[in-house]
């Protein structure tokens, strides 16, 4: 069994891949921490074979290369679009995804550095397996360019609050707009469209490079240690 810690401070993201990993008969969550206490309060006492770590957690990298080395805990990088994947790798980590990765990819990524191998994910030169995903091609045509931007900010973590001052207008306006989005793609609510999202990589991409000015707020959630709750925290649902 590969133990795993995700550390990321968007939820949304967070529940999102754990969900995908967890159906893995021989893959198991053992912690899910939102902060740098939590992350390394959980790298010291929790059993961990891969940590999935966000760049906002990088101010604390040589604490966790520390307790990685004592544990045998590789290290797994979740980069943000436009971040260079050979200046992690420089650093120390095992291996390097983005957040427009698919469920398919990350597992793979986690199961490699499990059994000491590297990876590395290149976005940018899977042409092939983009166009590939129909699914998700037929999705993005269908999404007006202001629904994609409140996909993407939905996936990044942000409240409705927050992206109705993004877009300049109120919060009744962004929940009808998320209506008609999970309507159109055939969702019932935020996570299940994270999920989708991960799943296919074409709206993956879309959504990575839709630009947004102000990083995402640092979204409250359980504690260390934690499996995957079918409960969604209050913020989380529309």
């Amino acid at each position: 069994m590969i133990n795993i810690i995700i550390a990321d401070h968007q939820a949304i993201f967070r529940a999102g891949v754990a969900k995908v990993l967890a159906v893995e008969d021989d893959l198991r969550i053992v912690g899910q921490p939102h902060s740098s206490e939590q992350m390394l309060n959980a790298l010291d006492h929790l059993r961990a074979h891969v940590l999935l770590i966000s760049t906002s957690f990088m101010p604390h990298f040589s604490e966790v290369q520390e307790l990685t080395a004592r544990h045998s805990t590789a290290i797994l990088v979740l980069a943000e679009s436009g971040d260079e994947a050979s200046a992690f790798i420089a650093m120390g980590a095992q291996g390097v995804v983005y957040r427009s990765i698919n469920g398919p990819t990350i597992v793979e990524a986690v199961r490699r550095l499990a059994r000491g191998e590297t990876f590395v994910h290149a976005p940018n030169t899977a042409v092939t397996e983009i166009s590939e995903d129909l699914v998700g091609s037929r999705v993005r045509d269908r999404l007006s360019e202001k629904e994609l931007r409140i996909v993407a900010a939905v996936v990044r973590g942000y409240k409705n609050r927050e992206i109705a001052m993004q877009l300049y207008t109120t919060e009744q306006v962004i929940k009808n707009a998320l209506r008609a989005i999970f309507d159109k793609i055939g969702v019932s609510d935020r996570l299940e469209l994270a999920l989708f999202v991960l799943h296919h990589r074409m709206l993956a991409h879309a959504t990575a490079a839709v630009r947004i000015d102000t990083d995402p707020p640092r979204l409250k959630r359980g504690g260390v240690g934690n499996h995957l709750s079918s409960h969604l925290p209050s913020h989380l649902k529309m």
